[in-house]
């Protein structure tokens, strides 16, 4: 049974407002709250360890499974290990995301390990948005890892979102891609007070013709921390770009480390970043408008995140 709070969480982390349709894994202080299974898409609890194991047909097309999790205990701490299996020619939606709730005074953490196992010319959009809230003093953490192996020909979009309240995150994703492989990670990260924000990417790109294509668009405010960590491997011809873009206010500060390794005469590998505060030109033109400073601020935060 989801409590009002626990609804609260569910959207703002995958958009969900009631229950949703097709396949859903839905977990709540580390027990399963809701679970429903297709045709195509098998969902089954694994037996060594906390996690489940999600299996997506061969040639299943325009369905979605939805796995979030909500946690509203103070103190609860967790791992949680999902595998999933997506078959040849697939084109289907992954919803994760994890909200945790914390009023208490003791830390609440959750750590999910998401391993992805796509099939030839499969296609997959995965999204996941974590957010935190509460007024207690303990702390609210999130370290998602992510992995993703990619058969030949398959295709592959994450939206990597942080919204907000999450004061420690160390996210850690990897991807290998095989011949003609796709993969595109958009990642929107907003910091704030004194949280910690780590970002680590390496994408190891095997085959010919296979192309990654990771951006990262972050704000970080206050006295907040981030750390944008990216590799890009290149052992074929190939093509990868990795970007960072940030806005910095107040007295925090962002690190962006670039790597690229072209181990292949033919791989074609690009790197940019731009780290830099809100121009003022732009806060005076919204004020022109009708708009206060804050709400000059605000608006210019919120598109450059979208």
């Amino acid at each position: 049974m989801i409590d009002e709070i626990q609804k609260h969480i569910l959207e703002e982390v995958a958009d969900l407002h009631s229950v949703p349709e097709g396949a859903y894994n839905i977990r709540a202080n580390g027990q399963m709250a809701g679970r429903n299974t297709t045709a195509n898409i098998d969902i089954v609890s694994k037996t060594d360890k906390s996690g489940i194991d999600i299996r997506i047909k061969p040639g299943t097309k325009h369905e979605s499974v939805h796995i979030p999790v909500v946690l509203s205990a103070s103190g609860l701490k967790e791992v949680v290990y999902n595998d999933f299996y997506i078959g040849e020619d697939c084109d289907v939606v992954i919803v994760a995301g994890c909200g945790i709730h914390n009023c208490g005074n003791q830390d609440s953490q959750h750590d999910g390990v998401h391993r992805f196992f796509v099939g030839k010319n499969a296609k997959v959009k995965y999204v996941e948005k974590h957010y935190g809230e509460g007024d207690g003093d303990g702390k609210r953490i999130l370290n998602p890892v992510t992995e993703a192996y990619m058969e030949e020909g398959s295709t592959m979009e994450m939206e990597m979102v942080q919204i907000k309240g999450v004061d420690s995150t160390n996210r850690m994703t990897t991807a290998e891609l095989a011949s003609g492989a796709k993969l595109v990670v958009r990642e929107r990260l907003l910091t704030h007070g004194d949280q910690h924000a780590v970002s680590g990417y390496t994408v190891t790109l095997n085959g010919d013709d296979a192309s990654a294509d990771v951006v990262s668009r972050s704000v970080a405010k206050d006295h907040s921390y981030q750390k944008f960590d990216s590799r890009i491997v290149g052992n074929a011809k190939c093509t990868g770009h990795t970007e960072c873009d940030a806005i910095i206010m107040g007295d925090a500060r962002i690190l962006a480390i670039p790597q690229l390794e072209a181990n292949d005469i033919d791989a074609a590998l690009i790197h940019e970043a731009a780290i830099g505060k809100i121009a003022g030109e732009q806060i005076i033109k919204l004020m022109t408008l009708g708009l206060t400073e804050e709400e000059a601020e605000a608006q210019i935060v919120n598109g450059f995140l979208k």
